[in-house]
């Protein structure tokens, strides 16, 4: 009788999972948001838009967490290519599907 809720958390767990494009690492709980930035590509007819974001804190904090949200939900992908938890500084990727724009919310957390 139990386990019927469980099992929908379950499954819709693992539907978010797959469709989800969101990037999550680390941690948000109990830390500062240090950093928030949107970037926003439009759509170019059959390209890709790449975007790439950097950012370095001046006060040399060890970043905890770092969010990206693809806030339209398309297929672009996110990914960070330098530094990111346990550094000062995080260089993160932005590519968009083709034929789509960008629309991320960044948030770092320190």
């Amino acid at each position: 009788m139990k386990s019927g809720p469980i099992l929908l958390f379950v499954l819709l767990s693992f539907l978010c999972v797959s469709y989800c494009k969101d990037l999550i690492v680390g941690s948000s709980y109990n830390n500062r948001l240090i950093w928030q930035q949107k970037a926003e590509y439009n759509a170019i007819p059959l390209k890709k838009r790449v975007k790439e974001v950097f950012f370095s804190d001046p006060g040399q904090q060890i970043i905890k967490g770092i969010i990206l949200r693809d806030l339209d939900h398309t297929d672009a992908t996110a990914s960070i290519t330098a530094g990111g938890v346990g550094f000062s500084y995080a260089n993160v990727r932005l590519k968009s599907d083709r034929g789509s724009g960008l629309n991320y919310q960044i948030e770092i957390y320190v």
